[in-house]
């Protein structure tokens, strides 16, 4: 795309799951920020369920509403919370996110916005956890593949158990930003799929 052509800001839904928000720095450092930026929706679904009955429509209709479709949530057992888990059984319907006539999502962007305890060294074939994020995140990738979503590779900040106060300025400084290129800038798919791009993008804007 050509620098001097108008880009629209895109509207970007934050799904953001943790049932114990209270207890989390980092998870509440960051919705904070995003909470600042213009064109971010912030929907944190334990707060709207507390009973888990979802409003299927009402979220039906936030999606069509949004451009990029955001899963913010700790890691628990290698998966989200159960709140996201529901979220997708009951809202992600045939008709809406798939089949034929099912093309509400098509074209959305999708990224996966993830804290985990453990040190990224422990995510590998040689760590404890065995698996990388992104092996963990497959159903993740396959449930934006098949709705028609451009699965973006995860932003993923790690070993939260011991975070220092610091990194976590560093972390939400690097979040607005994320948030703010997605919105702002056009998205070069086959660029997203290496698994560095973040790092370059991070990189690029400077964060240290």
């Amino acid at each position: 795309m050509d620098s001097t052509e108008h880009h629209v800001p895109k509207k970007i839904l934050i799904l953001f799951a943790h049932p114990m928000i209270h207890r989390s720095n980092v998870n509440r450092a960051l919705i904070d920020a995003a909470s600042r930026l213009d064109n971010i929706t912030i929907h944190d679904l334990y707060a709207a369920y507390p009973d888990f009955y979802i409003d299927v429509k009402y979220e039906q209709e936030l999606l069509v509403k949004h451009d990029v479709v955001v899963f913010q949530h700790p890691l628990y057992w290698y998966s989200s919370p159960a709140m996201l888990k529901i979220w997708q059984d009951l809202v992600l319907q045939y008709g809406f996110a798939y089949g034929s006539e099912g093309t509400a999502l098509k074209d959305k962007e999708f990224i996966s916005v993830i804290t985990a305890g453990a040190s990224k060294s422990t995510y590998a074939r040689d760590g404890i956890n065995r698996y990388t994020i992104d092996e963990l995140l497959r159903p993740i990738e396959q449930m934006a593949y098949f709705t028609g979503m451009h699965y973006l590779p995860p932003y993923v900040i790690y070993g939260t158990h011991r975070i220092r106060t610091r990194d976590i300025l560093l972390s939400v400084k690097a979040y607005r930003q994320l948030l703010t290129h997605l919105r702002d800038k056009p998205i070069h798919y086959e660029e997203m799929q290496r698994n560095d791009i973040w790092t370059e993008l991070l990189s690029v804007l400077k964060v240290k």
